[in-house]
């Protein structure tokens, strides 16, 4: 931060962080060289079941933004300089001619998208789309989604006139702009990373349109003011709408506090129900070997790109305490993670991302059947689920790094973990121990962090990306986990390997 702006009074950046379980209206408070977030409001989200369908109720949404915003005006007044809003990735919004919203948006996990991969790829090869858009295959994928539509519903697409992401969506009801910006555009299959473009070659092949998708921009831009109406309503003043960088995962991406920026010896992962690990590099990471491993290139600050693998995350420890309650057995994340560390270590393993574990109706059940089907114990007991979840996903972790050092060529010396997982330290130690490299944990709430730094270099409080990180390092504390039980946990390694091996899976 300039020097003659530590004496200024605290300037304050509106950050609204939707994920997909929950949704909060942040004020990022910047002063003398720190950052301090407060959450005004905090809302629900969720799929909303709808005739067979899975839908997000974005009305609902932007019904609870509104009132997040009248709060921070109550609270911040004078002092809040813009607003901008971060999201999970791949969903959109379609709007008409005459901009009225087509269809309830759909949510990632609904069933449609079934099929429409195999489909893609029997039109244009697997290799040639990996070549155009450089992303992980998925089928929550925006192209598979807009598939699924031209299949099903060809003439809802043909009166769509105009495509925008989730985020985007909430930055024209703020502002009137209709772009779409690009860290999010990255997690649609849509893109091409050596263009910096939509991939309209591609899309042409699989006959969906290319006239809907908007001008891209990139973090930090300015979108315009707030509308009138949004003034009137919130009784905020005529504020900047602001792009942070949309996707959730490259805000918190660009508030990991390391020393390290501009260089891939380092990984971070972003913890949560997905975990999202990967390098920062300058230029994406395309070719045969990344299209073997699946990996992606999701944008970030400045034009990098995030080289990363998603894995299933602790979406396996919240699905097990959801069969447990079904079950009427309640045990908060502090209990489960306690039994597990009592159980006995290495039981069971399982590949996390073994496709019956993306969506099943009975987490237990399915990790039960996998143990069975590759000849390991059956776990019994809360600890031993949790246990065998947690060891599988730091082995994961342990080989999605090696395959980043492979794609790199550059070793990595720490990990960084950001986000809700940082709670759950025995992952924590698992990771450091299982990848035998420090690991650093913090902050909890990178995403937001990020989001409002993101504007505050737009506003010209912050020069750089590596000022951003500095100024997170200054205003959190970190934890480290040095690697231990470097033997057993090689053994596991070995033992992990064979059994994704023998399973066939396609890690």
């Amino acid at each position: 931060m300039n020097q003659k702006g530590s004496s200024m009074p605290a300037q304050c950046f509106l950050g609204v962080d939707l994920g997909a379980e929950s949704g909060r209206v942040l004020a990022g408070r910047l002063h003398d060289n720190k950052i301090q977030l407060e959450e005004i409001y905090r809302f629900s989200n969720g799929p909303v079941p709808l005739a067979g369908t899975r839908r997000w109720n974005v009305t609902g949404l932007w019904s609870s933004i509104l009132k997040g915003l009248t709060l921070a005006a109550q609270k911040y007044g004078d002092q809040i300089v813009s607003v901008g809003v971060d999201t999970w990735g791949v969903d959109y919004v379609l709007l008409s001619e005459k901009q009225e919203m087509l269809g309830q948006p759909y949510h990632y996990r609904d069933p449609r998208t079934e099929g429409m991969l195999n489909l893609a790829t029997s039109r244009v090869p697997q290799q040639e789309i990996f070549d155009a858009t450089g992303l992980q295959f998925m089928e929550i994928n925006t192209l598979y989604q807009l598939l699924a539509m031209q299949q099903t519903d060809p003439e809802l697409l043909q009166q769509a006139r105009t495509f925008l992401m989730i985020p985007d969506f909430f930055h024209w009801l703020l502002s009137g702009s209709q772009v779409v910006e690009f860290t999010n555009a990255t997690t649609t299959q849509c893109l091409n990373p050596l263009t910096g473009d939509w991939a309209y070659d591609l899309l042409r092949k699989l006959e969906i349109p290319t006239s809907l998708l908007p001008k891209l921009v990139s973090p930090g831009t300015k979108l315009g003011t707030l509308r009138e109406e949004v003034m009137q309503y919130t009784g905020l003043r005529k504020i900047d709408v602001i792009t942070p960088a949309t996707h959730d995962t490259a805000s918190a991406v660009a508030a990991i506090p390391t020393s390290q920026t501009g260089t891939p010896n380092w990984a971070y992962i972003s913890s949560g129900t997905w975990s999202l690990m990967g390098v920062e590099v300058n230029s994406a990471v395309l070719g045969k070997r990344a299209f073997e491993l699946n990996f992606t290139n999701e944008g970030g600050i400045d034009g990098t790109y995030r080289l990363l693998k998603n894995i299933m995350g602790l979406w396996l420890v919240q699905e097990c305490k959801r069969s447990y309650e079904r079950q009427g057995q309640t045990m908060e994340y502090s209990e489960l993670a306690e039994a597990a560390a009592s159980a006995e270590p290495f039981r069971s393993l399982v590949d996390p991302d073994d496709p019956r574990f993306l969506s099943p109706s009975d987490m237990l059940e399915a990790i039960s059947k996998y143990c069975k089907e590759s000849s390991q114990p059956v776990p019994e007991t809360p600890g031993q689920y949790i246990r065998c979840a947690l060891e599988s996903l730091a082995l994961k972790y342990r080989k999605v790094s090696g395959w980043l050092e492979e794609l790199t060529g550059t070793p990595i010396e720490v990990i960084h973990i950001v986000g809700g997982g940082t709670k759950n330290e025995l992952l924590n130690q698992f990771t450091a121990n299982a990848c035998q490299i420090p690991v650093i944990t913090g902050p909890v709430e990178a995403t937001g962090l990020g989001n409002v730094l993101v504007q505050a270099r737009a506003a010209g409080a912050v020069s750089s990306l590596s000022e951003i990180r500095n100024i997170v390092l200054n205003s959190i504390e970190t934890k480290r986990y040095e690697p231990q039980e470097k033997t057993v946990w090689e053994q596991a390694i070995q033992r992990f390997d064979s059994l994704l091996n023998n399973n066939k899976v396609k890690s």
